[in-house]
């Protein structure tokens, strides 16, 4: 794990700013989801890339229900786009 030398204080609500570097070098831009990890006694957050429910592709997603299926699944069950 790579030290970036930053700290930053937690506000009343719980948050914290990412700083801009760190966005820039990570490709993360406002509205980006984050997904968070616990991992023994740390906290990991990671740039989230949505990915099929049934197959985990990134291929031509499309939305269903409010979940991520690629082309290939909702084609095998046979649902309309």
């Amino acid at each position: 794990m790579k030290s970036t030398g930053m700290i930053r204080k937690i506000d009343e609500l719980g948050r914290i700013v990412l700083p801009i570097e760190i966005r820039k070098n990570m490709d993360i831009k406002e509205k980006d989801e984050i997904e968070i990890f616990i991992e023994n006694d740390r906290i990991i957050l990671q740039k989230h890339d949505p990915a099929c429910v049934f197959c985990n592709s990134a291929e031509e997603l499309f939305i269903y229900m409010d979940k991520p299926i690629c082309k290939a699944c909702l084609d095998k069950l046979g649902t309309k786009r």
